[in-house]
């Protein structure tokens, strides 16, 4: 085991290592190209600025506004239905638009049920099932500028219920 704590330690580093000697080796200016990488990942953060800032926005706005309760209201007889946990909606509903938000209501259902409990399980192998969706499809799109994305939202949220559904599943089979 100590062996594989070693391996991780310096795998990355000797990445760096083996990169810059192929490219010394191939007489490449690597500096030079690692410059104009990072330029162009500036630019790439510039250009995909206002769209993120207009995600944050929109999730204070949801959440300051109450229409994140309001959905969650208008979820809650179906989610009672389908023996849903409804302590669950807000993250699930936040976990679309942003990772940060749903960590924070991560954290308060880890503060109000334990992480140990069924839950806090859920919880856990739902943010590692799914994805936030309207952030990752308005910043990657944005960035390559991709203007028609057909059936990508229908298939995205599809597939985000589905893990969700499967982290119920799973978590229902492992640990009642």
């Amino acid at each position: 085991m100590r062996v594989l704590l070693y391996i991780s330690d310096f795998i990355i580093p000797a990445m760096f290592v083996c990169i810059i000697l192929y490219g010394l080796m191939n007489r490449v200016k690597v500096f030079d190209h690692f410059v104009e990488g990072a330029r162009d990942g500036f630019t790439t953060v510039l250009n995909i600025m206002p769209t993120i800032i207009g995600l944050l926005v929109a999730v204070g706005v949801m959440r300051a506004s109450g229409a994140l309760d309001l959905l969650v209201w208008l979820a809650e007889p179906f989610a009672r239905r389908l023996d849903f946990p409804e302590e669950t909606l807000p993250l699930v509903l936040t976990r679309l638009i942003s990772s940060s938000a749903a960590t924070g209501l991560l954290i308060d259902i880890f503060e109000n049920h334990g992480p140990d409990s069924f839950i806090g399980r859920f919880v856990s192998v739902m943010m590692s099932s799914t994805e936030t969706v309207f952030y990752t499809m308005s910043v990657y799109f944005m960035a390559v500028k991709v203007t028609k994305t057909r059936y990508t939202l229908a298939g995205a949220l599809f597939a985000n219920f589905v893990g969700v559904a499967a982290a119920l599943m799973l978590t229902r089979q492992l640990y009642s």
